[in-house]
């Protein structure tokens, strides 16, 4: 992967959307800084530390047991790092793994990617 960005579009509820809205502008974030954080911390999990009820999620993304490695990796090579770079070199890592896994399943004709439908589609083998 070349670490160019490119756009993901998503649909939500209009209230989704504003709620998320208020939450980024709270947080100092733009819209899309603060999906993408949503979406890494969703991915790994959290243990509530504030002894709530809520149900956690365990850890079991491939792959995100190393995030400690990359983290540590990228600040020894750095010396220091803020919470955007920390960001950006995790979220380049995911996206270069979705990019191979995307690549392997349209090999092996399992997704497609579709400019009609707008994205990536399971490929119908009549199952």
């Amino acid at each position: 992967m070349n670490g160019d960005r490119v756009s993901v579009q998503t649909y939500v509820p209009a209230g989704q959307r504003d709620r998320w809205r208020e939450e980024a502008e709270e947080l100092d974030m733009s819209q899309a800084e603060y999906v993408r954080t949503m979406v890494q911390a969703g991915r790994r999990g959290f243990d509530l530390a504030d002894g709530s009820d809520e149900p956690t999620s365990p850890d079991v993304t491939p792959g995100v047991d190393g995030l400690k490695g990359r983290v540590l990796a990228v600040l020894e090579g750095r010396g220091a790092a803020d919470w955007d770079a920390l960001l950006a070199s995790v979220i380049d890592d995911i996206e270069e793994r979705l990019d191979e896994t995307l690549e392997e399943l349209q090999a092996e004709d399992r997704v497609r990617y579709s400019g009609r439908q707008g994205g990536y589609t399971v490929v119908n083998d009549g199952r």
